[in-house]
């Protein structure tokens, strides 16, 4: 009998796309074989994201296509919801739309072998039980997606910082962080395997703490297992942004020049009604003091229009804070209600759909024009970057990152994904840039030589 096959199709955060890897573990453990499509598996999941209304909807249509392909099948199909929606509505998909077979939430995948069985005898299956301790430290993850060069690595589980807009903290629970001992081993296995980049994920990166050792130190320790592999991490909060980070990203010459360092709003009177517990100044002197700290440091960050309550007034200091950070990168998204959250429970969403379209489009429009006015800067300037593959647009060209986090694209002459190449930044889009490739380089001898960017 040939094995099983199964298909994972994951939405949402950075997050989401790590357990997506646990999950192939567990499952790829049981015997069980990853199709490439849905339509090849005899199981589908959808690893689920929560945070906004847009999401949730391209999934429901999801489910719905998936229920259709079923009844085409005659049942020779089982389908399964994973991640953070598992929680919040299973018993919509379970019993109002009867769209799925089983639901099963971020903290109980390795019940999933069990679930499955449960499914087999006829029943359908749940567990969205929140775990106080489970981490899945032991669980070594198999990256069947992604472009073997760069990869996550989950080093806590869950939130408390209970954001008024953020469903987070109910859908993953409370913090708890993996071992540092465990981390590094798969920060050393990721190595030995060829990859050149590690992003370390958390839902508040800061909040690391393994028995009294912080972020920082578990941040300095994995950069030191290879010098020839670059880091990253996402994602801090700016209300405990540790001065010790900051001075090893500027000496780590392998911990990347990139921070993303979400604001969420410009003004104060929003802020404090969003729960986030620092203000427009604090957040400023932040920024300052990481741009004096490491110089030439890119900073991206996330941004919500028309969250409860917010007036034109209070929109334009987002729109002002935009302009006075000059972000290389945004995330911004208009204010959708999240049930149970604070918000939800508080405030009245009062800020009608065209407004905040508006609003989210006049940051838009203000990101994008930092952003080109960035860009325009780096013409003439040496960098280098990590080769991810082919470029999407031209298959005769290559794309690849420099460790401020912005897109190059260079022609291919025979560099491989994972090599490090310099380039000179001949030209420029608002999101990308176009170089000229001068050498195949290592980190190694770019850290002997500064100058190099």
């Amino acid at each position: 009998m040939s094995p099983r096959k199964f298909f994972i199709e994951t939405y949402g955060c950075q997050m989401n796309f790590a357990d997506s890897e646990i999950v192939n573990s567990i499952l790829m453990d049981q015997g069980m074989e990853p199709a490439k499509e849905p339509e090849n598996a005899s199981l589908i999941f959808i690893n689920t994201c929560s945070i906004r209304d847009n999401a949730e909807r391209k999934i429901w249509d999801r489910l719905k296509y998936f229920r259709s392909v079923k009844r085409k099948r005659q049942g020779d199909l089982t389908v399964g919801v994973l991640g953070c929606m598992a929680e919040r509505v299973r018993e919509k998909f379970l019993e109002k739309e009867k769209l799925v077979d089983l639901v099963v939430g971020p903290d109980a995948y390795r019940e999933l072998p069990k679930l499955l069985d449960e499914v087999e005898d006829g029943r359908k299956a749940v567990n969205v039980i929140l775990s106080q301790e489970e981490t899945y430290a032991d669980i070594a993850p198999v990256r069947t997606t992604g472009n073997g060069v760069s990869a996550f690595v989950s080093i806590m589980r869950g939130c408390d910082n209970m954001c008024a807009f953020c469903v987070v903290p109910f859908t993953r629970g409370r913090e708890r962080s993996r071992p540092i001992s465990s981390i590094l081993e798969e920060v050393q296995q990721l190595s030995e395997q060829g990859y050149k980049e590690v992003t370390l994920l958390g839902q508040n990166v800061n909040s690391y703490n393994d028995d009294g050792r912080p972020f920082a130190e578990l941040m300095d320790r994995a950069a030191q297992i290879d010098p020839e592999m670059r880091f990253r991490f996402s994602s801090p909060h700016p209300k405990d942004f540790p001065d010790e980070l900051l001075q090893i990203i500027r000496d780590r010459h392998n911990v990347c020049n990139y921070i993303h360092i979400p604001a969420q709003s410009g003004n104060n009177e929003v802020l404090q009604r969003m729960n986030r517990p620092y203000t427009r100044e604090q957040y400023l002197e932040l920024v300052d003091k990481m741009r004096r700290t490491i110089p030439g440091v890119s900073l991206s960050t996330d941004l919500i229009a028309g969250f409860c309550g917010e007036t034109e007034e209070q929109h334009r200091d987002t729109v002002n804070l935009v302009k006075e950070v000059k972000y290389d990168l945004a995330y911004m998204f208009a204010y959708s209600e999240r049930e149970r959250t604070y918000a939800e429970r508080k405030f009245e969403d009062d800020v009608p759909e065209d407004v905040k379209k508006r609003r989210l489009n006049e940051i838009i429009t203000t990101q994008m024009e930092t952003a080109a006015e960035l860009n325009k800067n780096e013409v003439g300037k040496t960098h280098v970057i990590l080769v991810e593959g082919p470029s999407k647009k031209d298959p005769n060209q290559l794309s690849g990152r420099t460790d401020t986090n912005k897109m190059v694209i260079i022609d291919d002459h025979g560099y491989q994904r994972g090599d490090y190449v310099e380039v000179e930044i001949t030209n420029c889009t608002a999101a990308t840039l176009l170089g000229e490739a001068k050498r195949k380089v290592t980190l190694t001898e770019l850290n002997a030589t500064p100058e190099v960017a």
